[in-house]
């Protein structure tokens, strides 16, 4: 991020309302093409597969915490405010006190972000790697988003269901392909209305990044709550139907060739790493943190695994965006319908339109704003046209033009979590708690409080060793199977 700084925690919050904001940070787009991940590698290599890597997710989130800690504890010692922190309301605990009864430097008491810590421990090239690190991962998400909220909308917009042995094709398990008319009596294909969308999608919330705008409090709580109604409904139906032994998937046990895009699918799906500081930071009581963190991994991979299983066991073909599986009003039978209450199909189908949308502006400003890091001086700003008017421009174009050339957005997610993503969730998070352990005994003689579960030097070579094998192992894969 661009001049995180550090600051105040803010307002503060319980365990329980950090975990819910942990988990509703985690749990997004890539949840939504998880189940058609999980039908391509197979049921049981796709559980394994999962399970491994929300344990290395774990792992780097408790290297982040731990880095996030020292930096505290530094930068407090430079500010000689080691006992300052001891200050604290009769009300709120003391946690990490040290035998005299002050509150330990190591505590988290300050929000320091991950730009920050990347000045603090990394030089030069490690800064430089960690900008292009954000601004590549960034630039996926936002073709992620460009391209799954216009599908959204191309998919409840074309009404036309050609013939298929002389009916309409329009069971539930039918995908049509993006050359199928949108509307019998337009010339419209599906692929021309989904660049016609995305090119409104631009119009309507590019204008956003020319300005300065925040998430507010009630639009994240609402966005939170028809997250948990929408994957809750897509869960209770996919079992009834598969209750009902209307079930017509098939998947198999294990399809190697899956696991690289499923690799990409479930970093990605993992990720809060770049968010962590903003949500760990106000939780008042931060003892048994880590702790905390775990049981909130095991509710995801366990909500994970929910959605995946019943999905691939209900549908016989899955979109890529989950919740299109869930609309398809005009079904020949309807008996073999999801559901009859309208209500439901379209709050679904919409749900990528809504949620997607409100956070597609606060991540172009936050792209413009990494842009601006690259070479930024303090002695010479940028002018106007430049600051105003490029940036911008340079933050929106080029997802634009991705999202105009595929709407495949499983693909895409798969790409952005196995290069952008693995580099934000394993490298970084690895290099931010070895270079800080380094300066760890120039802080303070006390005790590491919120030290990682994983402190030897091991795990820190097994990290490194795993991302490369990972983004070796799905460069190679893409490779052959492109050719």
């Amino acid at each position: 991020m661009v001049n995180p700084g550090i600051s105040e925690t803010g307002e503060q919050y319980s365990k329980t309302v950090g975990l819910i904001f942990i988990f509703n940070l985690i749990v997004g787009t890539g949840a939504l093409t998880m189940p058609r991940a999980f039908a391509a590698a197979g049921w049981l290599l796709s559980l394994i597969t999962i399970i491994v890597l929300s344990f290395m997710s774990y792992m780097t989130v408790t290297f982040v915490t731990e880095a996030m800690s020292i930096a505290n504890a530094i930068n407090k010692k430079k500010d000689g405010t080691i006992n300052r922190s001891a200050k604290a309301s009769e009300e709120t605990p003391l946690i990490g006190e040290d035998h005299n009864g002050a509150l330990s430097p190591f505590e988290i008491t300050e929000r320091t972000e991950l730009g920050q810590m990347a000045l603090m421990f990394f030089n030069k090239i490690g800064i430089t790697f960690f900008n292009i690190c954000m601004i590549v991962y960034l630039y996926g998400d936002l073709s992620i988003y460009a391209a799954a909220v216009p599908k959204s909308i191309r998919d409840i917009a074309c009404t036309y269901k050609p013939l298929v042995n002389g009916s309409e094709g329009c069971g539930n398990d039918t995908i049509l392909g993006d050359d199928v008319l949108c509307w019998g009596s337009s010339n419209l294909t599906r692929m021309d209305m989904y660049r016609i969308s995305v090119a409104g999608f631009f119009l309507l919330l590019g204008g956003f990044t020319f300005f300065n705008v925040q998430k507010t409090k009630y639009l994240q709580l609402v966005t939170s709550l028809s997250r948990w109604i929408a994957f809750g409904m897509m869960i209770v139906l996919a079992v009834i139907r598969i209750g009902k032994k209307k079930g017509q998937g098939h998947p198999s046990v294990a399809d190697i060739s899956g696991v690289p895009n499923l690799f990409g699918v479930c970093v990605y799906s993992f990720m809060c790493h770049h968010s962590l500081p903003s949500l760990i930071t106000p939780i008042k009581n931060k003892s048994r943190l880590y702790a905390l963190l775990a049981s909130d991994y095991f509710l995801i991979l366990i909500f994970y695994l929910l959605v995946s299983l019943t999905g691939i066991f209900a549908f016989n073909s899955i979109e890529d965006i989950y919740t299109l599986n869930f609309f398809k009003p005009d079904s020949c039978d309807e008996s073999n319908s999801i559901t009859n209450v309208k209500f439901i199909e379209y709050f679904l189908a919409l749900f990528p339109v809504f949620t997607l949308s409100t956070n597609f502006p606060i991540i172009s400003i936050t792209l413009r704003n990494n842009l601006k890091a690259l070479g930024y001086k303090e002695n010479r700003p940028y002018p106007f046209w430049l600051d105003r008017i490029c940036f911008p421009l340079l933050a929106l174009v080029p997802p634009m033009g991705i999202a105009l050339a595929t709407n495949e957005v499983e693909f895409l997610v798969g790409i952005t979590g196995s290069y952008a993503g693995a580099a934000i969730q394993y490298v970084i998070p690895t290099l931010l708690v070895f270079y800080a352990r380094k300066q760890v005994s120039e802080c303070s003689p006390q005790s590491q409080i919120h030290a990682s579960p994983f402190k030897s030097f091991r795990w820190i070579v097994f990290v490194c060793i795993w991302a490369a094998l990972c983004i070796i192992f799905v460069t190679v894969n893409h490779i052959i199977t492109r050719k």
